[in-house]
């Protein structure tokens, strides 16, 4: 049986030393997704297109899957729920498709609309956090939070060109950069 104290135990170099024969390779991926960051943040409305394209495929994908599903529970008596529900995730998929620009408006609506919920959200429960704990820091990202929402939303619909692209690009470049951290740091440990 494992105590709590356990899963905090620091890994073994005998734990690791698969992972360190590997850091090159580690670190070549970091490298990848930064240079393929700065390439999205080079063109954020490319990028903005290119994301939109990858949910259209992935709500077909389930879309697929939810009539696959509806057809293997037919018994289940609520058959044609499933089967209408996953016709409407391949509709949207194919609306991706025909309208990336429709799409794109779509989700950065919805994406600065969570923002600003999240933000407000994070706000409201760190003033009910008790005394002695961090809740600034809860502020803090949930200020951050808010003011990305709302800076989305101010600008939208001209937002919907760039946000999702620029947001894949920063996101890919922290990624890498994390990647390369990591492989250097198993090098190190040598």
């Amino acid at each position: 049986m494992t105590t709590a104290s356990d899963a905090h135990t620091p890994q073994t170099a005998s734990e690791l030393e698969p992972l360190r024969a590997k850091s090159g390779w580690i670190i070549a991926l970091g490298v990848i997704y930064v240079i393929v960051g700065f390439v999205a943040l080079g063109s954020v409305v490319m990028a903005t297109a290119a994301s939109v394209l990858v949910v259209g495929i992935m709500m077909v994908i389930a879309g697929v899957a939810e009539v696959i599903n509806a057809f293997q529970i037919k018994t289940w008596g609520k058959f044609i729920l499933w089967l209408i529900l996953g016709a409407l995730y391949i509709l949207a998929g194919v609306v991706t498709f025909e309208n990336p620009l429709l799409a794109a408006l779509i989700l950065t609506l919805m994406l600065g609309a969570a923002l600003v919920v999240s933000g407000i959200m994070r706000i409201v429960l760190a003033f009910g956090m008790k005394e002695g704990t961090p809740w600034i820091w809860v502020v803090l990202s949930g200020a951050v939070t808010l003011l990305l929402g709302l800076m989305i939303l101010t600008r939208w619909p001209v937002s919907s060109l760039y946000v999702l692209g620029l947001f894949l690009g920063i996101d890919l470049v922290i990624a890498g950069g994390s990647w390369i951290g990591i492989g250097v740091g198993l090098k190190k440990r040598a």
